[in-house]
């Protein structure tokens, strides 16, 4: 399973209604010697009723808590947008 199939899986406990991840490593290869890297810069794009009622910074502090374990591993940006 790759880290966007992870990622996915972990944030269904949001039930989301909606759910994009987008790649956006290759305009980061610069970052790494080899430029093998993959699914280390990503973008995020969530809608769940779960999120609505919460602020904006708790939203990305719930996301980013369900996802510790990707930046421990190597995801290295995630960058959020939250819609209601």
């Amino acid at each position: 399973m790759n880290r966007i199939e992870r990622i996915k899986k972990k944030l269904d406990i949001l039930n989301p209604n909606f759910l994009e991840i987008i790649d956006e490593s290759k305009f980061h290869s610069n970052h790494y010697s080899d430029g093998n890297e993959r699914e280390t810069h990503l973008a995020l794009k969530i809608s769940s009723d779960l999120l609505n009622e919460k602020t904006l910074i708790l939203q990305h502090r719930i996301i980013n808590n369900l996802l510790s374990d990707e930046f421990d591993s190597g995801l290295h940006a995630l960058k959020i947008n939250t819609k209601s």
